[in-house]
Formats: C-alpha cells, sequence, structure tokens
C-alpha cells in the first residue's frame, strides 16, 4: 500500500496535480484548547452552496483526499450534507473532530457515507488534566465515548496527542487508552504561534530534555540505538529534495476560501471567494515561489548535516521570518533525535522562545505514528 501510495503521490506532483486538501469548514469550537492556534470567531464562514461549488472545483482539479476540519466540524449545522457531497464526489474523507458530539447518530451518518477514517485529540488519560487543556468539562469522557461509536461501527480512529507542559508525562497512558479503544495512535510536540501572530502559548511547549526522553523511548521509537544515531551524510539527491508536500501536491483552505500551501503555512496564495481554484493552484505567484525552492537554495540547511533526515517545517521557517531559512523548532527536534547539534546552532544561534522552553515539530511530519 505505501508504494501504491507513493507512485500516486510521484505522478501527482510530475502532473501538476494537488492530490490532496485540508478544508477547514469553520473556526468555531465547542472548546478552548489553551494551545488552538485560531480565531474562534466566525468572520464569515463559506455558506454550504459556497463549500459545495469549492468541492466541485477541488473533483475537478484532481483531488483525491480530502480532509474536513475545523474548529469542530460539528458546529455547522450543514457539515452532514457538506460531508454528503463530498462523497458523491468520490473524495477519500479524513475527518478531524473532539468527538464531543458525536452520538449514535453521527457515528451512524459517519459509516454510511463512508468516512475513510477520523483523528480525535486526547490530551491526557486523566479527565482533570485533558479538561484542563480543552476548558471544557466532561469532554475526555465524552470524546472517548464519541471515539468508542466510531470503532463500533468499523470506522478508523487514531487518537492524536499533542505534548505540552501540562501533560507530558501521560502520553503512555493516552497510548494505552488509544489501544484500549481500538485506536491508532499518534504524538506531536507541535505548539504553533496563534493566526494573529500572538507567540505567547509556544511558552506551552515542552522542554529540551523532555524531547529527548521521548525520542529515546523504546516503546514508541523502536531500537533507540538505531534511532538515535548521527544523520547519514548529504549527497546530491537530499540537495534537490522537496522540503515538503506543502504548495506541490497538497494545500490548504481557510472557512473563508483562503488558500494557503499548508495549515501550517499561512502564505497568502487566493482566495476560492475571488478566483477560481485551478487557477489560483496553477498561476499564484507565492505557490510557484514556494514550489521553485528545492533544499539546496536553504542557505543554512543545505550545509547543515541533518538536511537529508531533518523535517524541516517550511513553514515554521516562514513563521520565523523566512520561508528559505531553518525553522529553529526543528532543528531542536533532529537535535534531540541524533545528539548532534545543527547548523543553525553551531553558528552560535539559539531556539527564540519562552525562557527554558521550546517549540519543536511539524504537522506536515508527524514525530511518531504507533498502533
Amino acid at each position: 500500500m505505501a508504494s501504491l501510495l507513493e507512485e500516486l503521490s510521484q505522478r501527482a506532483l510530475d502532473l501538476g496535480v494537488p492530490l490532496s486538501v485540508q478544508l477547514d469548514v469553520t473556526y468555531r469550537c465547542n472548546e478552548r484548547c489553551v494551545h488552538c492556534y485560531l480565531d474562534h470567531d466566525d468572520h464569515g464562514e463559506m455558506s454550504t452552496a459556497e463549500v459545495r461549488g469549492v468541492l466541485d472545483q477541488l473533483a475537478d482539479a484532481g483531488v483525491f483526499f480530502l480532509c474536513l476540519s475545523g474548529g469542530e466540524v460539528l458546529m455547522r449545522q450543514d457539515f452532514f450534507p457538506i460531508l454528503e457531497h463530498a462523497r458523491a464526489l468520490l473524495f477519500a474523507v479524513k475527518i478531524k473532530t473532539n468527538a464531543f458530539m458525536i452520538r449514535e447518530r453521527e457515528a451512524d451518518r459517519f459509516r454510511d457515507l463512508g468516512v475513510e477514517s477520523v483523528q480525535v485529540s486526547i490530551y491526557s488519560h486523566r479527565p482533570e488534566v485533558h479538561d484542563s487543556i480543552t476548558r471544557l468539562p466532561g469532554s475526555l469522557e465524552r470524546s472517548i465515548a464519541g471515539a468508542r461509536l466510531l470503532r463500533s461501527r468499523g470506522i478508523k480512529v487514531t487518537i492524536a496527542n499533542v505534548l505540552m507542559r501540562q501533560n507530558m508525562s501521560d502520553y503512555k497512558g493516552v497510548e494505552a487508552l488509544a489501544h484500549e479503544v481500538g485506536a491508532h495512535f499518534t504524538i506531536d510536540p507541535t505548539i504553533t504561534p496563534r493566526m494573529d501572530g500572538d507567540r505567547s502559548i509556544l511558552a506551552l511547549g515542552i522542554r529540551s530534555e523532555a524531547l529527548r526522553q521521548v525520542f529515546r523511548d523504546p516503546g514508541l521509537v523502536g531500537d533507540v540505538k538505531e534511532f538515535c544515531a548521527p544523520p547519514p551524510p548529504a549527497n546530491e539527491d537530499a540537495l534537490e529534495e522537496l522540503p515538503c508536500s506543502a504548495g506541490h501536491t497538497f494545500c490548504y483552505l481557510s472557512p473563508y476560501g483562503d488558500v494557503y500551501p499548508c495549515v501550517q503555512f499561512p502564505l497568502p496564495c487566493g482566495n476560492v471567494r475571488k478566483q477560481k481554484f485551478a487557477e489560483i493552484w496553477q498561476r499564484s505567484l507565492a505557490l510557484n515561489e514556494v514550489r521553485s525552492i528545492r533544499a539546496r537554495d536553504l542557505p543554512v540547511c543545505s550545509a547543515c548535516g541533518h538536511v537529508s533526515s531533518c523535517t524541516r517545517c517550511p513553514g515554521l521557517a516562514y513563521m520565523e521570518g523566512d520561508m528559505r531559512g531553518p525553522s529553529p523548532q526543528d532543528c531542536e527536534k533532529s537535535e534531540a533525535r541524533s545528539g548532534v547539534p545543527s547548523a543553525y546552532r553551531l553558528a552560535g544561534n539559539q531556539v527564540r522562545r519562552a525562557p527554558g522552553l521550546v517549540q519543536i515539530g511539524a504537522r506536515s511530519g508527524r514525530l511518531l505514528v504507533a498502533g
């Protein structure tokens, strides 16, 4: 299956096809997670008719994988009509939800409409910790109940655990809970600046010492000796590699019709309320600039020993001020994985962060997957 997906991705890249798209249908949410980067007010999200029209355009452009996310998708009363239209267009649909609002009826609809998978964020196996992060009493119990209902319908569920100071010691408990539910498990140490530019939530990120502990946990990464090894030397192939799929075979659409290379890469590229999606995808100067960049074009990273193994996120680098520069957070992750300093650190630079804390990771390159 992996080779088939790789072949499909390469074919899409060669043809300039947007194979995958994430569409956030709303930023509204019933939770108020302490680390969330979104503005949860509705500033004029697309109507049902507009969303359907966008889905038609995505299908015409060749999109196959569609992720519907938010906010909380079920905050939209028209979510199931939107989902019905997406499945009628034969998208392979993944949904991100906190599962708080999923009852028997919603689980049945997900099953009947052939949803490929559902991702549910769980921050701790302890209610007092999870609920303090979501700031919604009873959210752990309700979210797990929703995940169980989905699994009982045969739907693939992934429990996603974002690491931060409040829940750093709980990832093994969340993994055990995922296995008990029958779900897959992912862990991600990413805390993202707010969309309005507020960076204060970066103070929630885990300490670099704790990150090293995660990377050396045999239960998560397997053979620690093999995993925590010096990176392989760079070669010409590595220098010609694309930074990631953002803007190449993947892009992100906001509830307001804005198009970006990725949800983690807020570089404005156009708006589907003003232009057709295909026109933006093919002609956007911003997207074409993103597509022109190879690893060898990155002044610092191209000379770094981690260039062939780093999960550098160009979106995080962009938010640091230069999408051709290093992502200091990912430099920290590479160092935690291998114990070898990055070129960025060797040049005397320090990660810009709250005192003693670090933002690590990239949504485009998840740290661990188990289950």
